[in-house]
């Protein structure tokens, strides 16, 4: 008799995969991330500052500050201000400097004509930058620098030992 892969000796399988059309939600832990948009359409003219992350379609002049978030400069922003944030991502056009706490990434299409501080930088190839690019140490480097030189220095025993080895020989 023929029956299903469903049916394991007569028992019906209640395994997720046997109903290809079951719909089971994806549980999420993490809450959703709270972005801010501007629409291609729209033009601000002014200082934008506030506690979440940006994404500009649109057109800015002025200054934008977002210290702890991250700024998205899409394929149709234009932003003629300088930018302080912890991470900044250009697919538009940004006229001005840009102060970053952590990344900036320049993607293929993005071109920014100003100065660049940062932690770390990634441009793709394609994309423009005109400008000095200043890369700062980050804030972890110096304690893994202070481990690192604990680490080159022999400990205690080792040193005893070498002098042990001097003396002997």
């Amino acid at each position: 008799m023929l029956q299903s892969a469903d049916y394991t000796n007569g028992v019906k399988s209640t395994s997720p995969a046997s109903n290809p059309n079951s719909y089971n939600p994806v549980k999420t832990t993490t809450a959703p991330i709270e972005q801010a948009t501007i629409g291609r359409t729209l033009v601000i003219k002014g200082e934008i500052s506030g506690s979440e992350a940006l994404y500009i379609d649109g057109r800015i002049e002025g200054k934008i500050t977002l210290t702890d978030n991250r700024v998205t400069i899409g394929r149709n922003g234009t932003v003629q201000a300088d930018i302080a944030a912890r991470e900044v991502v250009v697919m538009g056009k940004v006229t001005g400097n840009i102060d970053c706490s952590d990344r900036v990434d320049i993607r293929s299409e993005g071109v920014v004509n100003g100065n660049v501080s940062t932690v770390r930088i990634s441009v793709e190839d394609g994309a423009v930058l005109k400008g000095g690019i200043q890369v700062k140490s980050g804030e972890h480097k110096p304690q893994s620098q202070a481990k690192a030189a604990e680490a080159s220095k022999p400990s205690a025993s080792e040193s005893q030992k070498a002098l042990a080895a001097t003396a002997g020989a």
